[in-house]
């Protein structure tokens, strides 16, 4: 039945090669959270256009073996090991991206952190808050503030890597996920006629749930449909070729929709069961 639901919600689909070729081929693209995942699909994904790859992301041995798969392929590669939840190993990465020798191209922020806990056991765990809130919405603002001047003089494009949570309503024991992914993209949407005027593009992804390392602890996903990073990878490259600034799934403005008129029955009418506090 998973299996079902996973090809009727996330169809297949294809890259058309030559306009991506067109659009990345010796450019310089830097991507966050590249060790695994989505990081790491988009990697090897782009590594066969002949581009130039800067990867960031905390555990050099993945980056490294990445980094090799991608100079087997033909591109260029350079890895920057950073903990992004430190404003100081932000610094270091803005300092290293500013420095670069063609500039930067296009920016795709990935990096993310998820976590769900109900209100009653984060009564004492307030650096769950402090961390999320650092990995998912500050650093790519202090990243962005800082290479912004960098993207404008090389017209370039920044891909804002979110979820579908984001344009839900709330969901208890989602508070400190779904409200630092949510502060980022209106930060981002914010900026987007601004970007414009720079002649910079701004894009966003809204994501479901994709089966990535960042949901394994959470055993209530073994069951749940689940996009896969590859797919994930080959939405993102499409919308960078495309015309549009944002996509999501074909099915997304269901809930959309739902959560824009249910809003009184959500708030009234929804409750967790003692078992699943």
């Amino acid at each position: 039945m998973k299996k079902i639901l996973e090809y009727l919600l996330f169809p297949t689909v294809s890259i058309n090669s030559k306009r991506l070729s067109k659009e990345i081929s010796t450019k310089t693209i830097v991507i966050t959270g590249a060790s695994y995942g989505i990081g790491e699909a988009l990697s090897l994904l782009f590594s066969n256009y002949k581009v130039h790859l800067v990867l960031i992301a905390r555990t050099k041995e993945k980056l490294e073996e990445i980094a090799k798969k991608v100079t087997q392929n033909g591109s260029q590669c350079t890895i920057i090991t950073a903990d992004l939840y430190q404003e100081t190993e932000v610094e270091k990465t803005i300092q290293f991206l500013n420095e670069l020798p063609n500039g930067i191209d296009i920016f795709i922020s990935n990096a993310g952190k998820s976590i769900t806990r109900s209100l009653e056991k984060s009564l004492d765990r307030y650096h769950d808050f402090t961390r999320t809130n650092a990995l998912n919405y500050l650093a790519p603002v202090q990243l962005l503030l800082a290479i912004t001047p960098v993207l404008e003089k090389n017209k370039g494009k920044i891909i804002n890597v979110s979820a579908i949570n984001v344009l839900l309503l709330p969901a208890p024991k989602w508070a400190a996920y779904q409200a630092s992914k949510t502060a980022f993209d209106q930060w981002f949407r914010t900026n987007l006629l601004e970007w414009k005027h720079m002649g910079i593009k701004g894009k966003t992804i809204y994501l479901p749930l994709v089966r990535t390392k960042m949901i394994l602890p959470n055993e209530n996903y073994t069951n749940y449909p689940a996009m896969l990073p590859q797919q994930a990878a080959i939405r993102i490259a499409n919308l960078i070729c495309s015309t549009k600034n944002h996509t999501s799934s074909w099915w997304s403005i269901f809930p959309r929709t739902g959560s824009f008129f249910g809003r009184y029955l959500w708030e009234n009418v929804a409750f967790i069961h003692p078992k699943n506090k």
